[in-house]
């Protein structure tokens, strides 16, 4: 099966918005309880994007 990959532009800001979401998203199902293997792989990749200048 093929995936396709998706790909956006974010500036500065919005980069560490995203990050600031997905870790308290990360947060709150930890405080749930539940898994978090699909917050933690998003976050990844988004910290590890490469910067296109």
């Amino acid at each position: 099966m093929r995936r396709d990959r998706r790909y956006i532009r974010l500036d500065t800001s919005e980069h560490r918005l995203l990050i600031f979401a997905l870790n308290k998203m990360r947060n709150r199902l930890i405080g749930e309880h539940r898994p978090t293997d699909v917050v933690d792989e998003l976050l990844m990749k988004v910290i590890d994007a490469p910067v296109k200048k």
